[in-house]
């Protein structure tokens, strides 16, 4: 029996990727399919090649989620591209969404030895040298931080967390096809009835919901809602 991988499940939208990685409309599909401006084709940095699937797999979601971290900080993507292009190669379909290429010594210095293959310098780095140890770059550390990691010879990320959010909100594609969640109680549905004028208080009691995990919800769908 085949067992397919986590990172392979369809799970989301296009459009569902900008709305949950907070990114202006049209930003998941140039980075995952990539896009044609001016008569230029620019390649995708998370698909190998453009094939104009609207749906998006665990496993691209997982990248984008990192790839907005490097975007955050000011970050060429399309110079972080060909580093990427190559980490397929070492390490599979998805090597931003393995735990080895960071979590791994072998691995961060085998990203370091592609990063200087590749001619990647400063914003776009995935590792960086400390007292001569390649360890995680801030975009790497603060993604890291996020994912739980499941499996024992290669790990791989099967849930994000948002540590800015308390650990409270959830987003699993094996518990509600992948929505934000606090407990088993979707974010939006808790956003939907706080706008219908519960309080914080009564929403907890509908849902069985501590007063934290209510309010850790509602900071979740606002942070959503800040397009850059």
């Amino acid at each position: 029996m085949v067992t397919v991988s986590l990172l392979d499940r369809r799970v989301y939208g296009l459009a569902d990727v900008d709305r949950l990685l907070a990114l202006p409309s049209g930003t998941a599909r140039r980075w995952i399919d990539g896009y044609d401006r001016g008569g230029v084709h620019y390649p995708p940095v998370i698909r190998v090649e453009r094939t104009c699937d609207e749906e998006v797999t665990w496993g691209e979601f997982v990248e984008t989620r990192l790839l907005a971290e490097f975007r955050a900080r000011g970050a060429s993507l399309h110079r972080l591209r060909p580093a990427v292009v190559r980490l397929r190669e070492e390490f599979g379909r998805y090597p931003l969404a393995h735990a080895k290429p960071f979590l791994d010594i072998d691995g961060r210095e085998l990203v370091r030895h592609v990063q200087r293959e590749v001619g990647i310098t400063g914003h776009e780095m995935l590792v960086v040298v400390r007292s001569g140890q390649a360890m995680m770059s801030a975009p790497v550390r603060s993604f890291v931080g996020d994912l739980r990691y499941v499996g024992d010879t290669d790990p791989e990320a099967h849930a994000v967390v948002p540590v800015q959010f308390g650990g409270l909100v959830r987003l699993d594609p094996l518990q509600q096809h992948g929505r934000p969640v606090v407990r088993a109680v979707p974010t939006e549905v808790v956003a939907e009835q706080f706008r219908a004028g519960e309080s914080t208080e009564m929403i907890s009691d509908l849902f069985d919901l501590t007063v934290a995990q209510v309010e850790q919800a509602l900071r979740f769908e606002l942070s959503l809602a800040r397009i850059a």
